[in-house]
């Protein structure tokens, strides 16, 4: 039962949800805790008995949506859903050394992994990796220092909606930004939430 002092959007299955995230992150090695976290996301998104809250069906048209469903006092970790409106991405970024698993709750995402080649202070040279398109249903995880990434949302006119369990609160991330000769420039942002 939700504590009416709560500052998260309460929602249909939210103790379901929650209680299966906690079993999974019982491990120590953060590999076998992704693993059982993306079985856990998969069953969650497919239990009709899991209804995310009615705001995350709602995208922000100049930029995709992060509201944080719930941070576990106990284990540390935070649950943030993502709106993604027709053709909304990310820019290059990483999650501050936090892993991550991803579901794919609505619509599909497309997904790119960046191998780091080199560093020389605030700038950095990447290789893409091939691409991963994400359906409904699937889930994928970002444990560091593979954690350099972009996603994006494949259709011109559906919404996509995508469940995000990290590490920990994830406050700020560093954003890649082109330069030239296959080099990006690095800076800091701080990561907002938007409101339920």
């Amino acid at each position: 039962m939700q504590d009416h002092c709560d500052p998260f959007p309460p929602f249909h299955g939210r103790d379901r949800l929650i209680s299966a995230i906690d079993h999974a992150v019982q491990h120590d090695d953060p590999q076998q805790i992704a693993r059982t976290l993306r079985g856990a996301l998969c069953e969650a998104i497919a239990d009709s008995r899991i209804q995310l809250p009615a705001c995350v069906h709602r995208p922000i048209s100049d930029h995709y949506a992060r509201r944080e469903l719930y941070r576990s006092p106990a284990h540390g970790y935070s649950i943030v859903a993502m709106s993604w409106a027709p053709g909304q991405g990310t820019p290059l970024h990483d999650h501050s050394g936090l892993w991550c698993v991803e579901g794919v709750w609505l619509g599909q995402l497309e997904v790119t992994q960046y191998r780091l080649l080199e560093r020389r202070g605030e700038r950095f040279r990447f290789q893409a990796e091939p691409s991963v398109i994400g359906d409904c249903g699937s889930a994928g995880s970002l444990i560091p220092p593979h954690e350099y990434h972009t996603i994006r949302n494949t259709s011109d006119e559906r919404l996509a909606i995508s469940v995000h369990v990290y590490q920990g609160e994830m406050t700020r991330s560093a954003i890649f930004e082109p330069d030239h000769d296959g080099w990006y420039e690095r800076r800091m942002k701080e990561m907002e939430t938007d409101a339920a």
